[in-house]
C-alpha cells in the first residue's frame, strides 16, 4: 500500500503554484544573514505570502533548519480531531514532496495518546502548508510532523508541550517546534498593534500561561495561540533562555487599509 500524499490545498491562492515563481518569491522574502541560529522553536505567520511573506522570511532567514520540524497549527476548518496528527505519508507542494517524520510522529503518539491520527483535519488546512516551501528552500531534505490544534484548553495545550519536550529529550532528536500563527484579526490597525504588543511581550518572556491569559483577558483573536502555548511550554522544558522578535507588521502595511487588519509576528526562541 502506497503512502498517503496530501495534495496542496492553497497553492495558487496563498502562494504561487508555479515552482519557479514560488522560488523567486521566497528568495525575495529571505534576507542575507551572516550567522544562522539553531532555535528550539519559533512563531511564524501563515497568511498569503503577499501579506505575511516578509515576516515569515525574516524568521526562516535566521534559522538553521534542522532535519525535522514539528509544526503546530490552528484548525481553521473545524474538521477532524482536536489534536490531529499525521503519522505517515508526504505533503506535496509546488517544490516537491515533504515526507512526514514517521518515527518522530509515532513516538509523539505513543507518549501522548491524546494525539489522534487524522488526515481530515489537515486536508484543507493552510496553516502548515504555507510554511513548507520556506522549509524546502532552507533544507531540501527536511522532514516534519504536522499537528493541528483545535482545542483552547490550557491544561491540554500544556500537556501537548510537555509531551513534545519529553519525546525530543528521550529520542535526542534534532527538531525545531514551529507554531504557525497570525496575530489579532479584523480590528483597526491601532487596536491590533496594541493588542499584539501585549501578546508578544508574554512570548518574549517565554510565559506560556501569561500568553494564554492575555489572549483570553484582552480578547486577542490570535488564531494560533494554542500552538504558541504548546511550543513555549516545550521550549521552556527544553532549556530555552530567550526569545527575539524579528519582525512585526499588519496587513495594512501592504493593503493600505487600516480599518480592518490582521497582525503578523515573527519570533524565534533559543
Amino acid at each position: 500500500m502506497s503512502a498517503m500524499v496530501r495534495e496542496p490545498a492553497v497553492a495558487g491562492r496563498f502562494y504561487p503554484a508555479n515552482p519557479e515563481r514560488l522560488r523567486v518569491d521566497i528568495s525575495s522574502y529571505l534576507s542575507p544573514v551572516k550567522e544562522r541560529v539553531s532555535a528550539i522553536g519559533c512563531i511564524v505567520p501563515h497568511a498569503g505570502y503577499m501579506y505575511s511573506g516578509q515576516v515569515a522570511g525574516a524568521v526562516f532567514s535566521r534559522l538553521e533548519i534542522p532535519p525535522s520540524c514539528i509544526i503546530l497549527c490552528p484548525n481553521h476548518t473545524g474538521r477532524g480531531h482536536p489534536l490531529a496528527i499525521m503519522r505517515e505519508g508526504k505533503w506535496r507542494t509546488p517544490l516537491g514532496a515533504v515526507p512526514i517524520d514517521s518515527d518522530l510522529a509515532g513516538e509523539l503518539m505513543r507518549y501522548f495518546p491524546a494525539l489522534s491520527e487524522d488526515s481530515a483535519a489537515h486536508r484543507s488546512e493552510h496553516a502548515i502548508e504555507v510554511e513548507l516551501p520556506f522549509l524546502q528552500v532552507g533544507r531540501p531534505d527536511v522532514k516534519f510532523v504536522p499537528i493541528a490544534v483545535g482545542t483552547g484548553q490550557l491544561v491540554i495545550l500544556e500537556q501537548l508541550g510537555h509531551a513534545v519536550a519529553e519525546v525530543l529529550i528521550e529520542t535526542k532528536k534534532q527538531a525545531m517546534i514551529i507554531a504557525s500563527s497570525d496575530m489579532n484579526h479584523y480590528e483597526d490597525d491601532a487596536t491590533t498593534r496594541v493588542k499584539d504588543r501585549k501578546a508578544i511581550e508574554k512570548i518574549l518572556d517565554l510565559d506560556a500561561t501569561g500568553l494564554y491569559e492575555t489572549v483570553m483577558n484582552e480578547s486577542i483573536s490570535m488564531c494560533g495561540f494554542g500552538p504558541a502555548v504548546g511550543m513555549l511550554t516545550a521550549a521552556r522544558q527544553l532549556g530555552a533562555k530567550k526569545a527575539e522578535l524579528l519582525q512585526y507588521s499588519t496587513s495594512a502595511d501592504v493593503s493600505g487599509d487600516r480599518n480592518v487588519v490582521v497582525g503578523y509576528a515573527g519570533i524565534i526562541i533559543c
